[in-house]
C-alpha cells in the first residue's frame, strides 16, 4: 500500500477507511437532506391542498412548475454562494452560515398563521442558504483527497452521497406523517429541528477537519474590494427596479415567476461558461482542455435533472392523482413514495461505489454519464406506460413504482456522485468552489425546465404524451454522449486531472 493511495490509513483513525472529516461531513448533510427533503416530501401537496384544509388550492399546471422550482433554485445560489467561499468566506464558514440561513427558513414557514407570505419567505431563505451549503460543503469533501486516488475519491463521495440519501430516507419518512392532511406547519418546524442537528453536528466535529475549507483560496485584494461591492449594489438596485416594474404591469404571478427563474439560470449557466473559458486569465491551456470535457457533460446533466428531480413535483403529482396508496394495506402519503428512491440509495450506494472502485479507468465518466441518462430515460417511458393505464381507468398499484423508482436511482448513482467527484476533478485550483456551484446549475437549470415543459405541454398533449417526449430526449441525450464519450476522455486526459487521465510524467503541483 503506498502513501500516495491511502495517505490517512496508516497514520490515524479513519471513517470507513476514508478521512475522520468526511464523518462530519457526511452527517451534516444528511441532516440538511433531512430538512430539505422533508420539505419537498410535502411541498406540492400543501400548494395543492384546499384552504379548508390550510394549503394554497393552486392547480397542478401552478403548483408543479413552483415545487420544481423549489428543488433546482436551490442550487441556482450555489453559484455566487462557491464565489463567496472562494473569494471571501472559505468554504467551512460558508457551510455554517448557509446552515444558520436555512433553519431560519424552516422556522419560518413553521409559523402557524395563515397566509403565503411566511412560506414563500421562508423558501427563499432555504434557497439562499443552500447557495452558502451545498457546493461548499462537496467541495470540502473533495479536498480531503487532495493527492490521493481519482477511485478512492470517487468511492468517498458515494460514501458521502450515502449519507445524503439517508437524510432524505428519514426527512420523507417523517414530514409527512407528521403534517397529515391539513398539519403543514410541524412538517415545516421537522424540517427546522432537522438542520438544527446538523448544525450542531458540524460545530461539535469542526476540529476534526484539520485544515480543510479555511479562509478563502483566492482572497479578495484590496483594490478589489471597493469594485465588488459596486457591483453588488448595482445590482440589488437594479434587481429591485425590475421587479418593481414587473409587479406594476400586473405580470407578477405564481406562474410567472418560475418562468423567468429558469430563464435566469439557463442565462447564468451560459454566462459563466463564456466568462471562464474567455475572461479567466488564471486558467491554464490544460485546464481549459479538461473543462471543454466537462460541457458536454454538464449539458447530459442537465437533461438528467430535467427528468430525476421532478420526484417531488411531477412524480408527487403523478402519485396523489393515479397512483393506489393504500394497495399495500396502509396508507402511503403521495409524498413518501420518494422514499423508494432513498431505500434504493443505501442499498445501491455502496454497491457501486465497489462497482467504480473495481472498474477503475475502464469504465469512463462520459460512459458512466451515458449509462445515467439512459436509464432515467427508460424510467419516464415506464412511467408513460402507467399513465396510459390510469387514463383507462386503472389506478396504478404502488408496486409498479418500485420499478420506476429503481431505474430512477440507477441513473442517479451513474451520474450524480461521479458528477461531484469528476467536477471536483477537473476544477480550476482556484476556482473549485465556483466550479462546484456550475456543477449545481443543472439541476437549477433542469428542474424548472421541467417543471415548465410540464405547464406547457400537458394541456396540449396530454401527461402520458408529455412522459414519451422527455423519455425520448433523455434516450437520444445518452446515444449522443456514449458516441461522443472516447473524444470527451481524451480530453480529460490533456487536462491531466480527469478520472480518465492517462499521464505519462507525475503531474506538478498545483497552486494552493
Amino acid at each position: 500500500m503506498s502513501h500516495r493511495e491511502y495517505p490517512a490509513a496508516g497514520r490515524e483513525k479513519t471513517f470507513f477507511g476514508h478521512p475522520r472529516g468526511l464523518a462530519v461531513l457526511f452527517g451534516t448533510e444528511m441532516w440538511e437532506r433531512f430538512s430539505f427533503y422533508g420539505l419537498q416530501g410535502i411541498l406540492l401537496t400543501f400548494l395543492t391542498a384546499s384552504v379548508l384544509q390550510n394549503g394554497l388550492g393552486l392547480s397542478d399546471t401552478v403548483a408543479v412548475p413552483i415545487a420544481s422550482l423549489y428543488s433546482g433554485a436551490v442550487y441556482l445560489t450555489s453559484l455566487p454562494g462557491g464565489w463567496l467561499a472562494d473569494r471571501i468566506l472559505g468554504a467551512r464558514r460558508a457551510v455554517l452560515i448557509g446552515g444558520v440561513i436555512i433553519m431560519c427558513g424552516h422556522i419560518s414557514m413553521a409559523i402557524p398563521v395563515s397566509g403565503p407570505a411566511l412560506v414563500f419567505l421562508g423558501l427563499f431563505l432555504v434557497v439562499l442558504g443552500s447557495g452558502l451549503l451545498k457546493p461548499n460543503i462537496s467541495v470540502m469533501v473533495g479536498r480531503l483527497y487532495d493527492g490521493d486516488t481519482d477511485a478512492r475519491r470517487d468511492s468517498g463521495f458515494s460514501v458521502f452521497y450515502m449519507g445524503i440519501n439517508l437524510g432524505g430516507f428519514l426527512g420523507i419518512l417523517v414530514t409527512p406523517y407528521l403534517a397529515g392532511d391539513d398539519r403543514w406547519h410541524l412538517g415545516f418546524g421537522a424540517a427546522a429541528v432537522g438542520m438544527a442537528l446538523g448544525l450542531l453536528w458540524y460545530v461539535r466535529g469542526w476540529s476534526r477537519l484539520t485544515g480543510t475549507g479555511i479562509g478563502p483560496s483566492r482572497p479578495l485584494a484590496d483594490e478589489e474590494r471597493g469594485k465588488v461591492v459596486r457591483i453588488i449594489v448595482i445590482s440589488l438596485v437594479v434587481a429591485a427596479v425590475a421587479i418593481a416594474i414587473w409587479a406594476a404591469t400586473g405580470t407578477l404571478t405564481l406562474s410567472t415567476v418560475p418562468t423567468v427563474v429558469t430563464i435566469l439560470s439557463i442565462a447564468a449557466a451560459v454566462w459563466y461558461f463564456i466568462y471562464i473559458f474567455g475572461e479567466a486569465k488564471d486558467v491554464t491551456p490544460a485546464e481549459k482542455a479538461g473543462l471543454r470535457a466537462y460541457v458536454g457533460l454538464f449539458i447530459a446533466s442537465v437533461v438528467f435533472w430535467m427528468l430525476y428531480l421532478q420526484m417531488g413535483s411531477i412524480l408527487t403529482a403523478f402519485a396523489a392523482n393515479s397512483v393506489d396508496l393504500d394497495s399495500w394495506g396502509f396508507h402511503l402519503p403521495a409524498g413518501g413514495v420518494q422514499n423508494f428512491n432513498s431505500i434504493f440509495i443505501l442499498i445501491f450506494s455502496p454497491i457501486f461505489g465497489a462497482i467504480w472502485l473495481k472498474a477503475g479507468t475502464g469504465f469512463g465518466t462520459a460512459y458512466k454519464f451515458a449509462l445515467g441518462v439512459g436509464l432515467t430515460g427508460l424510467s419516464w417511458v415506464f412511467l408513460g406506460w402507467l399513465q396510459g393505464r390510469a387514463d383507462s381507468g386503472i389506478l396504478v398499484a404502488l408496486g409498479w413504482m418500485v420499478v420506476v423508482y429503481l431505474l430512477l436511482t440507477w441513473g442517479e448513482l451513474c451520474v450524480s456522485p461521479v458528477g461531484l467527484s469528476v467536477t471536483t476533478q477537473l476544477a480550476p485550483a482556484n476556482l473549485k468552489g465556483q466550479l462546484m456551484g456550475v456543477w449545481f446549475l443543472g439541476p437549477a437549470v433542469g428542474t424548472p425546465l421541467g417543471g415548465q415543459a410540464y405547464a406547457f405541454l400537458v394541456p396540449k398533449v396530454g401527461e402520458q404524451a408529455f412522459f414519451y417526449i422527455l423519455a425520448g430526449l433523455a434516450i437520444l441525450t445518452a446515444v449522443v454522449l456514449a458516441v461522443f464519450s472516447p473524444g470527451l476522455h481524451r480530453l480529460m486526459g490533456r487536462g491531466g486531472h480527469g478520472p480518465d487521465a492517462v499521464m505519462e510524467t507525475p503531474a506538478e503541483p498545483r497552486p494552493q
